[in-house]
């Protein structure tokens, strides 16, 4: 199964990049708060078509309503992430806005792995992790210069 996290992930990642290309170029066609809109409608059609056909109905997904509202925060932080891809590829470049956004997930990861914030696991943060994050960090900051 770990397996199967790993391609996922490497997918997901490769999706992320073109995402940031896509969104960029859609947010400067037609406003990008209009861009973010049209893109979660496509998201949400997708995902409910995708839980129908795998749960052969709505599954537990009126629980949702039930669960500590802190949980309801990953919807708002994808539309963050959406919102500022469509804004900031046009004016930075998608390198630069993939290697600050990477740098900022490695960064939160890595003080929700110390702490074990939201209920995951607690992870140390030993100096081989700092130091990628560290050099990370900065190959985004490079990333900024044309």
């Amino acid at each position: 199964m770990s397996g199967l996290a790993v391609a996922l992930a490497v997918l997901a990642g490769l999706a992320g990049s073109v995402q940031v290309a896509v969104m960029g170029r859609f947010g400067s066609q037609i406003g990008v708060l209009e861009a973010l809109t049209f893109a979660t409608a496509v998201q949400l059609v997708l995902s409910m078509t995708l839980l129908l056909a795998a749960r052969q109905g709505a599954g537990s997904f009126g629980e949702a309503f039930g669960a500590p509202k802190w949980m309801w925060a990953g919807g708002a932080m994808g539309l963050l992430v959406v919102l500022t891809i469509t804004f900031a590829q046009p004016r930075i470049g998608a390198t630069a806005t993939i290697g600050i956004l990477i740098a900022g997930q490695l960064v939160m990861g890595a003080v929700i792995d110390r702490f074990g914030l939201f209920g995951v696991e607690q992870i140390s943060l030993g100096w081989p992790r700092a130091l990628g994050i560290v050099l990370l960090a900065a190959g985004a900051a490079l990333s900024l210069s044309k």
